[in-house]
């Protein structure tokens, strides 16, 4: 078998070859059992399929009529939950009651479906799901959810319609530099800003995605840096966590403002000539069950490890089962969601020896290379 360059270039990882190999090799033989041969990239979309989405479908049509063919939207809702025994879509358009018009019919492999008429929900119109199971029930707000708001008196969460057209909504990819800025090339060395949008301003208050935007992002370019990094996108119940318990991993935080807002950031970074990347939590999640995946289908192994593994032991959060299946697609996806959908150039993974090792790195040192291919 032919050596890795890494181990080519690199005298030193020569006596942990076997380990290195066995852990390239098993990625790549992994990654063809997942997609089958295709591209990963193709194979992570499932953004574009679960979640709830306003599509145009054919609209009924006479028989033998020759005018072409009409078109009328839709609102369609899917959802991963294996052990339901029965889901509904529960908001303020149905009083945040059980409506056999809204229930979700199961349509194999875990997954849950319905379809809607256009007027049935609206945008900005507050839903979760009421999902059922054997000895039990909760409501829940849908995994693949793309907003989420809290209300102010009880601080609860729910999730949010939010769609300005029957199109997804995605960055304008502006290319475009200011006067006097250029993109950085590939090859040029990052100088990388580290920022989190709601501690920015001055004042005492939580900063918006607009006013990052328009106060602080100039005097970032100005200084010569070439990189945004951002955290605390996805959205966390509690703000004192610094973004780090994620429960909703596709939802943009709602305390800094909109999708578009966000969007808007971005492209005008790209127009300074950055690269913007994503500070991106997939270590672990929040326990919250209301707010999160946490007990989601009635069981705790549904994203999660089972038994011991399942809480983090040092951080009060969930530990993904990276080994399943349904698990890494939504993980994969979120990345490229994040991507395709607000045009995030890559991500800082955060607490990566925690995903790597079964001691989530506790205890370690890691001084030389023994200590990570032991």
């Amino acid at each position: 078998m032919k050596t890795l360059k890494l181990i080519q270039s690199d005298t030193y990882l020569r006596p942990y070859a076997e380990a290195i190999e066995g852990r390239y090799n098993y990625a790549v033989r992994r990654e063809k059992e997942l997609t089958g041969g295709a591209k990963l990239s193709e194979w992570a979309n499932g953004y574009l399929y679960f979640g709830l989405h306003k599509v145009e479908v054919a609209a009924p049509q006479a028989k033998g009529c020759r005018r072409k063919a009409q078109t009328k939207a839709q609102w369609v809702l899917r959802e991963w939950a294996p052990n339901a025994t029965a889901i509904y879509l529960v908001g303020d358009f149905n009083n945040w009651q059980k409506d056999e018009a809204y229930r979700l019919q199961p349509v194999g492999n875990g997954v849950w479906e319905v379809v809607l008429d256009e007027d049935m929900i609206r945008h900005e119109q507050l839903y979760k799901l009421l999902v059922e199971w054997q000895g039990g029930s909760g409501e829940r707000i849908p995994s693949y959810v793309r907003r989420v708001v809290q209300d102010p008196v009880t601080k609860l969460f729910s999730a949010q319609v939010w769609c300005s057209g029957v199109q997804e909504f995605r960055s304008s990819g502006v290319q475009k530099c200011k006067k006097g800025f250029k993109r950085r090339k590939a090859s040029d060395p990052l100088f990388i800003y580290e920022c989190h949008i709601g501690m920015s301003s001055e004042e005492e208050k939580v900063n918006s995605y607009e006013e990052f935007r328009r106060d602080v992002l100039p005097r970032i370019a100005k200084l010569g840096y070439n990189c945004l990094q951002i955290m605390a996108i996805q959205e966390h119940p509690y703000y004192g966590s610094f973004g780090y318990h994620v429960s909703n991993f596709f939802a943009v935080s709602s305390r800094c403002g909109t999708p578009e807002e966000l969007k808007r950031l971005i492209d005008d970074a790209h127009a300074y000539g950055m690269d913007v990347i994503m500070d991106i939590v997939h270590s672990h999640a929040v326990k919250n069950e209301l707010e999160g995946l946490g007990m989601f289908d009635g069981t705790p192994y549904q994203y999660f490890h089972a038994g011991g593994r399942r809480e983090h032991p040092a951080w009060d959060s969930l530990c993904f089962d990276y080994g399943k299946t349904e698990v890494l697609h939504f993980l994969l996806s979120n990345c490229k969601y994040w991507m395709d959908v607000y045009g995030f150039d890559g991500f800082r993974f955060d607490g990566v020896t925690s995903m790597m090792y079964k001691s989530h790195g506790l205890g370690e040192d890691f001084v030389d290379y023994s200590c990570y291919y032991n």
